[in-house]
């Protein structure tokens, strides 16, 4: 794609970037193919190729955003399927989060936009206040029908049947491994993951210590910054992610890590990009090192040798996160270990799709996400599976609120194949609970 920006616009290194990525497009329009709001919508506009047309045209003529661009850019999931799909290799993921920023920067949305940001931008990044809110909501939840906004109704639907007590292993601590110590390995613990499940975090710890991990909580670490980050609030994402980078330093330039473990594959995408984000920054050479350290919980596990266990009775179904199976191109692992687990693993119809959750889409664009949530349900629950497997908790809550069918993490899984407690989702007469799940033979 030929760009005319002036040697003036390119001194930006935002635009300077936009630039490189506008230029590797050639048109092609193979990721309509594959991008879940042109399936939906079938508008041009609401296709990367369409959305990139708008971004360039925005940012080359240095226009104040017209509603018409944002609606079209703030429909965007951020999946990254059409990433996957590129022959030409576009990121488009560096692309949007620009654009994102610069309409942040350029754009007055309609006030009940910006309040509903900002009181996202100032509850979900927090685990106590995201909980207090939780608890607030599901007093609300009776009265829903009688709330006009769809997004606030969408906020009450996703509240979970149950909301968990608060893990002590999320504070800053340090777990000895319980085999012969292999590796010392530093948890992102994240943020709304701790007010959703804590089952997660407690899974990853006990699986970990099991295999020969040392696992590290460090103090100082918190909400990666994705969530304020897709919103185009750059100064608040980069915030959070720099007291991210300080902590993990600290520990690397310390007792040293081999690793920083994410068991959110939406946050794992974003610390996986920290080095680009802080490349202009003081913080640059440690967000680089930090970038390099981080692993979804499925490359560390590929590299410990999983016990084989023998075949079980249990069929899952496999969800790939778009930010697992896109934005870190992680694809098999998670099925390779839940096989050696001994569980038979499914996947769907359209297993590149996304569900609708994409962190704070479901939020705000309830209409759309509800389309794709209903599409993934169905393809998942044709496969009639005792249980469904996803490693991002964004995925969980989607799936789960409009299916029985008990969806778990992939790690509460493996852990409780190699001898962890039976996860808690599938106690018995729990909410969606397989009978036929607990009685799995586990790993000694």
């Amino acid at each position: 794609m030929q760009t005319t920006f002036s040697e003036k616009q390119l001194r930006d290194p935002g635009t300077q970037r936009a630039n490189e990525i506008l230029r590797s497009c050639v048109h092609c329009g193979f990721c309509t193919a594959t991008c879940p709001t042109y399936q939906v919508l079938g508008d041009e506009l609401d296709s990367p190729r369409g959305r990139i047309y708008l971004i360039k045209d925005m940012l080359e003529n240095e226009r104040v955003p017209d509603a018409k661009t944002v609606k079209h850019i703030d429909r965007c999931l951020s999946c990254l399927a059409c990433m996957t799909t590129c022959p030409s290799g576009v990121h488009y993921m560096h692309l949007v989060d620009h654009a994102r920023a610069y309409i942040d920067k350029h754009y007055n949305r309609p006030w009940s936009d910006r309040a509903l940001r900002w009181l996202l931008a100032r509850i979900l990044p927090y685990p106590g206040r995201f909980r207090l809110a939780l608890i607030g909501a599901k007093l609300t939840q009776p009265f829903k029908r009688l709330v006009p906004d769809a997004r606030l109704r969408a906020m009450l639907d996703m509240v979970p049947r149950h909301i968990p007590p608060v893990s002590r292993n999320d504070d800053p601590q340090s777990f000895a491994a319980k085999a012969p110590r292999r590796k010392r390995v530093a948890l992102m613990t994240g943020c709304a993951q701790k007010a959703l499940n804590t089952d997660i975090n407690d899974a990853t710890i006990r699986l970990l210590t099991r295999l020969g991990c040392e696992v590290v909580v460090a103090a100082g670490a918190g909400c990666c910054g994705a969530l304020t980050h897709h919103m185009g609030r750059e100064e608040e994402s980069h915030a959070t992610a720099a007291k991210n980078i300080r902590a993990w330093t600290d520990e690397i330039d310390g007792q040293g890590l081999d690793a920083i473990v994410v068991n959110t594959s939406g946050c794992g995408t974003t610390v996986k990009d920290y080095g680009h984000m802080f490349r202009n920054d003081p913080l640059a050479e440690d967000a680089a090192r930090v970038s390099a350290l981080a692993m979804d919980i499925s490359e560390l596990l590929m590299q410990l040798d999983l016990p084989e266990g023998a075949h079980k009775e249990t069929t899952v179904a496999y969800h790939a996160a778009c930010s697992l199976q896109h934005g870190q191109q992680i694809k098999t692992y998670p099925k390779t270990l839940l096989k050696r687990a001994g569980f038979t693993v499914v996947e769907p119809a359209d297993s590149h799709l996304c569900c609708g959750s994409a962190g704070t889409y479901n939020l705000l664009q309830p209409e759309i996400s509800a389309e794709l949530k209903a599409r993934k349900v169905k393809t998942l629950e044709a496969k009639h599976p005792d249980l469904i497997a996803a490693g991002n908790i964004g995925c969980m809550m989607q799936i789960g609120s409009a299916t029985d069918i008990p969806i778990l993490h992939t790690v509460e899984l493996l852990d409780w194949a190699t001898g962890g407690p039976k996860p808690r989702a599938l106690a018995a007469g729990g909410p969606g609970a397989d009978p036929r799940a607990g009685e799995i033979p586990i790993l000694r």
